[in-house]
């Protein structure tokens, strides 16, 4: 029996360290990923009218044209000025108690017994839980990055996408954006609040041996995952 009884155990501990390591495989960033890499438009031929000058109407640039970002490539900054708080309090309690007794049966007027002992039998439960749980977390994200245009919409809005990748003594920490904005927001100086950024994915994190000390291990997250059992 005992021995059955390590087997398995064995096996819950080797199944659980195959759910671990498939639910938990590492994803190192890096950069020029297609999701946020410059868009860099193609070059169209010039259709040059044979009027024999020098100047061509076609591709001059008006004194009053728009000079803010609006084609594929161009180039717009972007204000990061991020903050949330959040902050969640719960309580629960719950308890259940039951009891069933079972009198011993008679045949007549004498009960039934078991080597003089009364037949009846009896059957309690009692169930308690209680769970507290208190969270307060607050994020601040401030700064600026260069994103370029990726896509020019049909009603005129422009998809944005772009990454700033610095390096440090301790490894590289990365600033990665992209959405959607409309042209009217876009200042005059080619700059635009976050705020503004429509369906944002904005992602700020680190590689190299400061940001490996901060995450846990594979293990360790395992005990803290929903694949574990108690």
């Amino acid at each position: 029996m005992r021995n059955i009884i390590t087997a398995l155990s064995w096996v819950v501990v080797l199944t659980a360290l195959g759910l671990a390591g498939c639910t938990s495989t590492p994803y190192t960033p890096k950069p020029d990923d297609p999701d946020f890499a410059p868009v860099i438009p193609s070059l169209s031929e010039q259709q040059l009218e044979p009027n024999g000058a020098i100047f061509q109407d076609n591709y001059a640039n008006s004194l009053y044209s728009d000079i803010k970002a609006h084609r594929v490539g161009d180039i717009i900054t972007v204000d990061l000025a991020e903050s949330t708080r959040a902050q969640k309090r719960a309580t629960t309690q719950q308890g259940k108690d039951s009891s069933v007794n079972i009198a011993a049966p008679t045949i007549g007027a004498r009960g039934l017994s078991i080597a003089g002992n009364p037949f009846s039998a009896s059957l309690s439960s009692s169930n308690e839980f209680d769970g507290q749980a208190n969270t307060n977390q607050s994020n601040s994200l401030q700064g600026s990055i260069t994103v370029s245009v990726a896509q020019v919409l049909a009603n005129g809005n422009l998809m944005v996408q772009g990454e700033k990748w610095i390096m440090l003594n301790t490894g590289e920490e990365y600033v990665r954006i992209s959405g959607m904005i409309r042209s009217q927001d876009i200042g005059a100086d080619n700059r635009i609040e976050s705020s503004r950024v429509a369906n944002a994915r904005i992602y700020y994190g680190g590689t190299g041996d400061f940001a490996n000390t901060q995450s846990r291990g594979w293990l360790a997250k395992f005990f803290n995952s929903e694949w574990m059992p108690f």
